[in-house]
C-alpha cells in the first residue's frame, strides 16, 4: 500500500522500519492507551520477521508519514467474510491534536472499501480514549458494544473496550476530492 494525500503518506512498513516501530511500541508513554504502559519489549529483530510475514491479503503493518518524516503507524488485518480490521497510532506526540487522525484514517479506509474491496472495517479502542472515539463516529463508525472489564492491562487494571463497524455506506470521508 502507498497512499499519499498533500503531505501525508501511507506506506507499507519494510524491514527498515522494524527499529523505529520497535522504539515505538516499547515506549511506555507511546502504549499506555493500549493496555501497555511498560512498551511491549519487543526487538527491532522480531518486528523485522513479523514484517517479512505481511501481504496484502492477511494484514500489513504500515508507516505514517507527515513531508516524508515517519509519525506513526497504522494496521489492516483480514479478518475474513470481506472484513478489515484497522488501527492507528501518531507515535510523534507532536502530531497529535492536529486532525492528522481523521484524514489519515479516511486514507486508509477509501482504500480498503475501493481499491481491495472490503465491504466492512472493524475496530475496537479503549472506553477512555474518548478523542478515539469522537473520531471514529465522525467518520461513521456505528458503536456496537462496550466490553466491560473486558481485559486487563500490564499494571493488572481492568480495562474496558468500546466495538465499532463500518460498512461502505456508513463512510464519511474527511479528504477534499
Amino acid at each position: 500500500m502507498f497512499l499519499k494525500y498533500e503531505n501525508l503518506t501511507i506506506r507499507n512498513a519494510g524491514e527498515s522500519d522494524a527499529k523505529r516501530l520497535a522504539e515505538w511500541w516499547n515506549d511506555g508513554n507511546v502504549m499506555a492507551h493500549a493496555g501497555f504502559p511498560n512498551g511491549l519489549g519487543t526487538t527491532a529483530e522480531k518486528v523485522a520477521v513479523d514484517i517479512r510475514s505481511d501481504t496484502d491479503g492477511t494484514r500489513r503493518r504500515l508507516i505514517i508519514e507527515s513531508d516524508d518524516t515517519p509519525i506513526g503507524e497504522m494496521n489492516y488485518r483480514n479478518t475474513g467474510n470481506n472484513t478489515a480490521e484497522i488501527g492507528i497510532k501518531i507515535c510523534d506526540f507532536s502530531m497529535q491534536d492536529k486532525g492528522l487522525g481523521k484524514i489519515l484514517l479516511s486514507m486508509l479506509i477509501s482504500s480498503l472499501f475501493e481499491d481491495m474491496g472490503y465491504d466492512k472495517i472493524v475496530l475496537d479502542t479503549n472506553l477512555n480514549n474518548k478523542r478515539a472515539q469522537h473520531v471514529y463516529e465522525r467518520l461513521g463508525f456505528k458503536k456496537l458494544r462496550v466490553a466491560e472489564n473486558s481485559w486487563y492491562d500490564q499494571l493488572g487494571e481492568p480495562q474496558s473496550t468500546v466495538e465499532y463497524e463500518m460498512r461502505k455506506e456508513d463512510f464519511i470521508s474527511f479528504l477534499e476530492k
